[in-house]
């Protein structure tokens, strides 16, 4: 049975990435390239090496699992803050993760001593975006004892913005992560190798030469991916927005009356849409659903067709003003925005495709986000 699809151009990743890449390295800025949006898509990851990313970054360990199976040769980083009851498979997994809690901090440690392994740390401090990270006034305490712990090592502070709050990194939030920095080496006497900044809503401060030089990291993964700065998503120059399109099939195609007859209530999702008199309207039902993409997130790449709405399983659409002959069996193609592209990447319903120099590499079996970590790590091989 057919699936929707998603095409990933890999020229126009790899593309991208150089772009900021050369943006941030006039800075100062390494870029950390980062990969949970598409569930560690192996050749996304070596399309933002090629285009020099340092290392790879991603929130899930399946994830990195998925990674180092196909193949991927990097340094990784783990986004999202370890959990204490899997501190163990951390410390075997990746090079460096970001932490907030005192009682991680030493789990890590007596994993890390139990391996031989030395593992690396950023801590993370909450500048006000109020998602991870420790609290400014308790920093410096906090590095205290976190250095006082062995088979550990603090070698950056970083902070994260934009993604729960909305707060816009700012040449003052970034300066006082800075001065946090220095007051942490001065009291810790240690010297920290990374200033871990921003992620892609950063890029204007950068691009404005404002960011303060001690500001050396940026995570970015939706400006590489979409090619957009996240604070008022708007394209980056010079780089590539549709990397990823989002391909579904006509199933249905008919001439409709755009209004629901008879009483209405709620919709399957507990909504009372509102719909517009508009007589009678050609209409198509597409293989798409809400078990697969954010429908609020996409937007169809034929002039025409506006999207009406979805259930689980369909996407409505006008098509009616759409200036082809649509036919069923055809293919309508969609751009996905980072919410639409995280859902159909996450969904086992949406296959993938990835292309080089506009010619399919390989056709491929979605493998899902949700895949269990063990069996990860059994088809993957040792990591």
């Amino acid at each position: 049975m057919a699936h929707p699809y998603l095409t990933i151009d890999l020229d126009k990743i790899e593309h991208n990435s150089r772009a900021l890449v050369d943006l941030c390295q006039q800075q100062g800025i390494e870029v950390v390239g980062v990969t949970k949006c598409v569930c560690g898509h192996p050749e996304v990851a070596k399309a933002m090496l090629r285009g020099g990313v340092s290392a790879i970054a991603d929130s899930r360990l399946e994830n990195i699992y998925r990674l180092r199976g196909g193949g991927v040769e990097s340094s990784y980083m783990l986004l999202r803050l370890p959990p204490l009851s899997g501190v163990d498979e951390v410390v075997e997994t990746v090079a460096v993760s970001l932490n907030s809690e005192l009682s991680v901090l030493e789990a890590l440690s007596a994993a890390a001593i139990r391996r031989d392994l030395r593992h690396d740390v950023v801590l993370m401090v909450d500048l006000g975006d109020l998602r991870e990270g420790i609290w400014p006034d308790e920093l410096v305490p906090f590095a205290r004892e976190a250095v006082k712990m062995p088979g550990i090592r603090i070698v950056g502070l970083g902070t994260n913005l934009g993604c729960f709050g909305g707060v816009v990194p700012s040449e003052a939030n970034m300066t006082r992560l800075v001065h946090l920095a220095a007051e942490v080496e001065r009291t810790c006497e240690i010297k920290l190798a990374r200033i871990s900044g921003v992620n892609s809503s950063g890029l204007n401060l950068i691009a404005s030469g404002r960011m303060p030089t001690r500001v050396n990291q940026a995570r970015l993964g939706e400006a590489i991916l979409l090619g957009r700065e996240t604070v008022h998503r708007t394209p980056w120059p010079a780089t590539f927005q549709d990397a990823f399109l989002l391909h579904a099939e006509v199933l249905e195609l008919k001439t409709k009356p755009s209004v629901p007859i008879g009483e209405r209530s709620e919709d399957a999702f507990g909504k009372r849409p509102v719909f517009e008199e508009r007589g009678e309207r050609l209409r198509a039902l597409l293989n798409l659903g809400r078990e697969d993409v954010d429908e609020d997130g996409i937007k169809a790449v034929d002039p025409g067709v506006t999207i009406l709405g979805a259930s689980s399983g369909y996407l409505v659409v006008d098509v009616t003003e759409t200036a082809r002959n649509i036919r069923v069996g055809d293919q309508l193609t969609f751009s996905p925005n980072y919410s639409a592209l995280l859902a159909a990447m996450t969904s086992e319903y949406v296959k993938t495709r990835t292309l080089r120099g506009g010619k399919p590499i390989r056709r491929e079996t979605q493998l899902g986000c949700s895949a269990d970590s063990k069996l990860m790590r059994a088809n993957h091989g040792p990591i």
